[in-house]
């Protein structure tokens, strides 16, 4: 691998861990929109498999009480995984042009729905069918895309959990999502020894950036932060959708 390219896998790596550290969330969704710009996003993913693992579960265990979220969450959970492995040779394709569109779509509406403030209310009663339609949904994009947020986030906040237990149900979402990929990969052959070798040193800047994100956090306002971070990636998704698409489009014309 080229040294530049390194380079630019260790920066992102820091500025994903930063926004996690700063949010509670995004390293995979970062980390996944900046690499897309640079390698293929069957590549990327691989690349951020432990990253994603090491600090989701990190994120995981500080919470207040994982036992009771699983009992509850389980089903979900279990499509999730489900789905993700079902759908992972989607990204593993050689429809990449529409995969990478796919991602950026993604990214926009997930941009979308965090600058409009948009939120779900979740009844109770819906809970035992809703769980495991939004787990198959997010297994999809996930399998699709690499990225696990939509529609995951919003459901999960919409359950009306406690801010701490929100953080901790996240981080079990997006463990058993990284574990579901990484598997779907590799059942691929899509992780090449050098992917696990970078994959694992990534973890170095992310968690700095983690580090980083959390000391920024007592010294920025939360809010603005989080404007201008959806906003940027409203404009990443665009320009990735745009990447995709436009070998399509030449093709039409020329």
């Amino acid at each position: 691998m080229p040294e530049q390219l390194f380079l630019i896998i260790g920066a992102v790596f820091v500025l994903a861990g930063l926004v996690k550290g700063v949010v509670g969330l995004g390293l995979p969704t970062v980390a996944m929109g900046l690499l897309g710009l640079v390698i293929l996003p069957a590549e990327a993913a691989a690349l951020l498999l432990l990253p994603s693992f090491v600090t989701n579960i990190w994120q995981l265990l500080v919470g207040p009480d994982i036992t009771t979220l699983v009992r509850r969450l389980w089903p979900m959970m279990l499509a999730v995984f489900a789905a993700t492995l079902a759908s992972t040779g989607l990204i593993t394709s050689r429809y990449t042009g529409m995969v990478t569109s796919g991602l950026g779509l993604v990214l926009l509406v997930y941009a979308a729905l965090g600058l409009l403030k948009l939120r779900m209310s979740v009844p109770s009663a819906a809970e035992p069918w809703a769980g495991p339609v939004v787990g198959a949904l997010t297994g999809i994009m996930t399998g699709a895309t690499g990225v696990f947020v939509i529609p995951a986030v919003p459901y999960l906040g919409g359950l009306g959990l406690g801010r701490d237990d929100l953080v901790q149900a996240l981080g079990l979402s997006f463990t058993v999502s990284t574990v579901a990929l990484g598997i779907g990969l590799w059942s691929n052959d899509a992780i090449p020894l050098q992917s696990i070798g970078i994959s694992a040193l990534a973890i170095v800047p992310a968690l700095a950036g983690m580090w980083l994100g959390g000391w920024l956090r007592s010294r920025v306002e939360p809010e603005s932060f989080r404007r201008w971070f959806f906003a940027g990636l409203a404009l990443l998704g665009a320009h990735i959708s745009w990447q995709g698409l436009a070998p399509a489009f030449q093709g039409a014309i020329f």
